[in-house]
């Protein structure tokens, strides 16, 4: 059984359709006593960093984060939720995170763009694969997915597994042992997409 966490940022709607297409049982839990009892964990997440964190240490469902990262069993953060496994953000001036993946969380700095682009970064762009990784088996050295972002994240090399250029190349999917981090959307991304979610309900 797959838990998402429920902590009323974004629409979850998407996520659950995607999972249970690829036959996978999941459901929602924003009770974070009950988070241990899942086999593998999803961090979703759409908006603000800073709101995100608030909304995750009302209850103590951070912490149930945190001790479900330390049993050792999967855990992916989708989007916002990649962002947030990180040990800060720079979203409206510095946010602490979860700490889960040393690094941290930035704008897109448009004065170091190779063209002009705008920001958000939204739309299809290559996911250019850095190491081999059970999340991306059965896929292309790169392949395309959907993106919708305005911040991502910085982290060292050993952490990344995909990489992606817009302005710049930036850290697009991240792996730390058992918590992995992807900043597109796989739920939007159609085949490629849900290649990865399946291949996270098999880890």
């Amino acid at each position: 059984m797959i838990g998402i966490v429920d902590y009323h940022m974004g629409n979850l709607a998407s996520v659950i359709n995607a999972f249970k297409s690829v036959g996978a049982e999941i459901e929602l839990q924003s009770d974070p006593s009950k988070l241990d009892q899942y086999d593998k964990l999803i961090l979703p997440g759409v908006g603000a960093f800073g709101d995100a964190m608030e909304h995750l240490k009302q209850n103590g469902m951070d912490k149930a984060v945190k001790a479900f990262a330390a049993s050792g069993k999967p855990l992916m953060g989708i989007c916002l939720g990649m962002q947030l496994l990180f040990e800060s953000s720079e979203e409206f001036g510095s946010t602490e995170g979860l700490g889960l993946i040393p690094g941290k969380v930035v704008a897109f700095n448009e004065a170091e763009f190779d063209h002009p682009h705008k920001v958000p970064h939204m739309g299809w762009n290559e996911l250019f694969v850095q190491r081999e990784t059970p999340l991306f088996n059965g896929l292309p050295k790169e392949f395309y997915l959907y993106f919708v972002h305005s911040f991502h994240a910085v982290c060292d090399d050993q952490y990344a597994i995909g990489k992606t250029h817009y302005g710049y190349q930036f850290v697009s999917a991240v792996q730390n042992g058992n918590i992995f981090g992807i900043q597109p959307h796989p739920e939007k991304s159609h085949e490629n997409g849900l290649k990865i979610i399946e291949n996270f309900t098999k880890l």
